[in-house]
């Protein structure tokens, strides 16, 4: 029984499985997950005897319910034992993905004096006679929060704070590694705006820099820019930021495969929740030819009613010939097509009726908005935010050399000009000499990245004013202050 969704390491499982020893049986097992729709990834001998082998079998799988079909199916062959079935990803998770560790040694008394009584008291004084101090002195000057309400996790929705701590984990893990900060899980258990602006901004003084993650909107866009306002430290939403300098990065590359300007092309993004309004955002600042916003209520265009002021606002400033039909019909003759929405809303066909040469970034995951082998019948660029594809367009080619950059420059805010130094930093690593319809942006383990990112934020905290100025488009800027008085969830 093949299965059409795409198998993914995230639902990797590995099963121990008890054979008889004969020369077709650890075939008829690779055979037998392969037509059940897995991919085979490892195989292990653990044991065996002259009667049965025992052995484990690693295989990616779509979902939950598909891994089921896969057991089910190896179950069925005649003399195989089915032992023990292990899911690989909450194996990873146990016990969680990060820890502290000291970077000073203790190893006796003179050296305990000194990290701890009585020499920190002496450190402790100096700090309050010059608060600036702790930046050189403390964990300050390398240390993020990643600030989560459980509000939006994922494209899974309204989970809460405790549900939401591995994906902050993880994230803090990826600042880590790619981008050398030392970031901590901040989940609370409030989803009141006041109460989340307070509660962050007390314990501020803690970190160089903010990231809040996974809060819905329009609440993210207050939240963000009252915090923003309140603080001396860069305050980053990496739902929105993060995502719209990957989107801006991957596009500015895939226009250069297929030959057309940004200003020349018209573009329709679905979801205009945080990611979506972000994106569009900036590609206003960069002068995009028009953009269509597609939403829950539809294509937001001029006198809808009932909008929130961050989709009013986007109805006024997209969308030029007023369109108010459905998404097919939006992508119709479009150029670029932008998912940050949910699955499965367009198909193949859809895809065919864009203009020549079209480019589609399907990131809903873990399944796109449009099945990306269908799409790549049709477009010249397809990406999506999955692993396991061509493209994969994914915050962590900005996040960590973003927070990189503005720790090192000390830097008290994050701006506009440094999303767009980022998006171009990560562009130009590619390199035009590799740029081809499959690598439009570089991988997440390129080495290159981080340190490329982090150099172009840094000269854009210090130097503003060497990043061109942003195209004349009224208003975009003036964003987040109009969310804020919303009060309607997209």
């Amino acid at each position: 029984m093949a299965n059409t969704r795409l198998p993914s390491a995230g639902f990797s499982i590995t099963i121990r499985i008890a054979v008889p020893a004969d020369a077709s049986s650890i075939g008829r097992l690779t055979t037998a997950a392969g037509e059940a729709g897995a991919i085979v990834t490892a195989l292990d001998v653990v044991d065996s005897d002259p009667a049965h082998v025992i052995v484990d079998l690693t295989c990616d799988t779509a979902d939950s319910n598909h891994a089921d079909q896969v057991v089910d199916a190896l179950t069925a062959l005649d003399g195989v034992d089915v032992r023990k079935v292990s899911d690989r990803t909450f194996l990873l998770h146990l016990g969680g993905k990060i820890e502290v560790s000291s970077k000073v040694a203790l190893r006796n008394r003179d050296e305990l004096s000194r990290a701890y009584t009585p020499g920190v008291a002496r450190v402790c004084m100096a700090i309050a006679e010059n608060p600036a101090d702790a930046r050189r002195l403390t964990i300050k000057r390398n240390t993020v929060a990643v600030v989560s309400d459980g509000s939006a996790v994922l494209g899974l929705g309204n989970l809460g704070p405790a549900a939401s701590l591995p994906v902050m984990e993880g994230k803090a893990a990826l600042f880590k590694r790619f981008g050398g900060v030392d970031a901590w899980p901040v989940v609370l258990d409030t989803q009141d705006t006041d109460e989340i602006v307070q509660i962050v901004k007390a314990i501020a003084p803690a970190y160089g820099g903010i990231n809040l993650e996974d809060i819905a909107a329009p609440r993210c866009f207050e939240i963000e820019a009252r915090l923003r306002e309140a603080l001396d430290i860069p305050v980053f939403h990496d739902d929105q930021h993060g995502t719209a300098i990957c989107v801006l990065a991957a596009l500015t590359n895939a226009l250069r495969v297929v030959g057309k300007q940004l200003s020349d092309v018209r573009v329709v993004v679905s979801g205009a929740g945080a990611a979506g309004t972000a994106i569009m955002k900036l590609l206003l600042r960069q002068g995009v030819g028009d953009i269509i916003a597609y939403d829950r209520q539809g294509a937001l265009h001029r006198g809808l009613p009932d909008l929130n002021p961050a989709w009013q606002w986007l109805a006024e400033h997209t969308n030029k010939e007023n369109y108010s039909g459905d998404l097919p019909g939006a992508v119709r003759g479009a150029d670029v097509f932008i998912g940050v929405s949910a699955p499965n809303l367009l198909t193949g066909e859809d895809i065919a009726t864009m203009a020549k040469d079209a480019i589609v970034f399907a990131l809903a995951n873990p399944d796109p908005e449009v099945d990306p082998r269908e799409a790549r019948k049709h477009a010249a660029v397809v990406a999506t935010g999955r692993s396991d594809q061509p493209n994969q367009i994914n915050n962590v080619l900005a996040f960590p050399g973003v927070f990189r950059g503005m720790l090192d420059a000390h830097a008290e805010e994050f701006t506009e000009e440094m999303a767009i130094a980022a998006a171009r930093a990560i562009a130009d690593v590619v390199g035009e000499d590799k740029i081809n319809p499959t690598v439009i942006v570089p991988s997440v383990f390129d080495a290159r990245v981080a340190p490329a990112v982090a150099a172009a934020v840094r000269a854009a905290a210090q130097n503003p004013t060497a990043t061109p100025p942003p195209a004349a488009d009224p208003g975009p800027a003036d964003l987040p202050e109009i969310a804020a008085n919303a009060s309607a969830t997209p």
